[in-house]
């Protein structure tokens, strides 16, 4: 069980961090160019979630996963469709709700 929780908390703290690298870029998202800190952190989500999906398997709520993988792939092919450009108002706009929701679908107990 410890091991769970450590690894539900860096998935925490890695989902908070790179909500802040989204919020740092507010004022000029469309001037400045992003970092490798969003490629990182969305590696380690996805290694995580994967870990905590093993670690549950017989017991996963999938009406929690699918959807947050969903959003999880939307917000991937947003940055792989953008690369080392500058985000548009849309896209930017787009990456922040994307975040929000996946944040809501994982702390709403069902």
């Amino acid at each position: 069980m410890l091991l769970f929780n450590g690894i539900l908390l860096l998935h925490f703290i890695c989902f908070a961090a790179y909500l802040c690298t989204l919020l740092a870029q507010w004022q000029d998202y469309d001037t400045r160019i992003r970092g490798p800190w969003g490629l990182i952190l969305g590696i380690a989500l996805l290694v995580t979630g994967i870990l905590l999906v093993m670690m549950k398997y017989p017991h996963m709520n999938y009406y929690k996963i699918v959807p947050k993988t969903g959003l999880f792939a939307l917000v991937t092919i947003i940055n792989i469709r953008f690369g080392n450009n500058t985000y548009t108002r849309r896209a930017y706009y787009t990456l922040i709700a994307a975040t929000f929701l996946a944040a809501c679908i994982a702390v709403v107990r069902v």
